[in-house]
């Protein structure tokens, strides 16, 4: 048998084989190890180019910043200055809301004082003799073809022992409605423009004057137990607007009121007045408002703040405006004479 030579395990070539593979490897992380520094590079450039970004964002976003407080100061300001620019506003206001009111009470007080005046210098001078007033009043025109009555029926118009209509009340409304024994219409209201005899046909109508008419006239304002204001003007108002017809150039309207106190403005009423029944071109008014003035309100106490002495002034003037006449009674007469002593008027 032939005997074979052993064989080396590290021998050359092995040796040489993996000197190559390490140093390809050695190589390779060399190789490696560059290419890693080069996108380390970039990637710290692109973080530092990051960074200044983030940086100038920042900058930009504290002047933001800045100048937001800046505003919000300056709108703070501009706040409180508009604040207390209102509030120099109210208190403006107020101040002339004051001066106003005191302005206001002034002319109330100058007008009191002056009525008061006017009240003294009447009471001063000496007692006139009492002349008799006829049944027809004077002021009425005869020619007078509808007749209108305005009738305050407050409390102080009434008999404090019966709540009814003083008994001189009914007698002068009956002496003014004789006064007229033949009119084509009739009607009558209460202060706050009421119309006594109610019911569809009988308001903001004339009734037709005949003896029944004028009985159911007479037992109704007997009868009446509404209480109006002391304030006329509400019916004569009424009166004008819804009894006067414009298109009928026959008629001849008066109106006539018996009352005793007033407690509005004067130049107010006048002027409404002037309104509802104006002047035509020959200077005439086509309604005629007269006026009776009852002393209840000062005789028996009732009277505040001078409102019979200010019912007077008012009907004197309207009466002179409206081509009518004022009739001021000096005394409560009949006062003895009460409602079950007196007749009930005929129905």
């Amino acid at each position: 048998m032939i005997r074979r030579s052993s064989v080396p395990i590290f021998s050359l070539s092995f040796l040489d084989c993996i000197c190559c593979g390490f140093g390809a490897i050695i190589l390779l992380f060399v190789l490696t190890m560059g290419s890693e520094t080069k996108v380390v590079q970039e990637l710290r450039e692109r973080l530092q180019r990051i960074v200044e970004q983030q940086l100038v964002t920042l900058a930009e976003l504290r002047r933001s910043q800045d100048e937001i407080l800046i505003t919000q100061a300056r709108a703070s300001v501009s706040t409180i200055a508009l604040q207390e620019k209102e509030s120099l506003k109210q208190l403006l206001a107020r101040l002339e809301q004051q001066v106003a009111d005191q302005k206001a009470a002034r002319d109330r007080l100058l007008v009191d004082v002056e009525e008061v005046k006017t009240d003294l210098a009447a009471r001063q001078k000496p007692k006139e003799i009492a002349l008799s007033v006829d049944p027809a009043p004077i002021g009425l025109p005869a020619e007078s073809n509808h007749v209108a009555f305005i009738i305050d029926s407050s409390g102080s118009m009434r008999d404090p022992s019966s709540e009814r209509i003083w008994p001189i009340v009914l007698k002068k409304f009956d002496e003014v409605l004789n006064a007229y024994p033949d009119v084509k219409g009739i009607q009558f209201l209460d202060a706050d423009g009421r119309f006594i005899i109610s019911g569809r046909q009988a308001e903001q109508t004339w009734l037709p004057d005949n003896a029944a008419t004028r009985n159911a006239i007479k037992s109704a304002l007997f009868d009446y137990d509404i209480f109006s204001n002391s304030n006329p003007v509400p019916g004569i108002v009424r009166a004008l607007r819804t009894l006067l017809d414009e298109n009928d150039p026959e008629m001849r309207m008066t109106i006539f009121i018996l009352g005793d106190e007033f407690t509005g403005t004067a130049d107010a009423v006048l002027r409404r007045l002037d309104e509802l029944n104006p002047r035509n071109e020959q200077g005439k008014r086509r309604v005629v408002i007269n006026a009776i003035g009852f002393p209840t309100a000062v005789k028996m106490g009732f009277s505040m703040g001078n409102t019979g002495v200010k019912y007077a002034n008012l009907m004197r003037e309207v009466t002179f405006q409206h081509g009518g006449a004022f009739i001021a009674l000096q005394e409560i007469e009949e006062r003895e004479e009460r409602p079950r002593d007196r007749e009930r008027p005929e129905r």
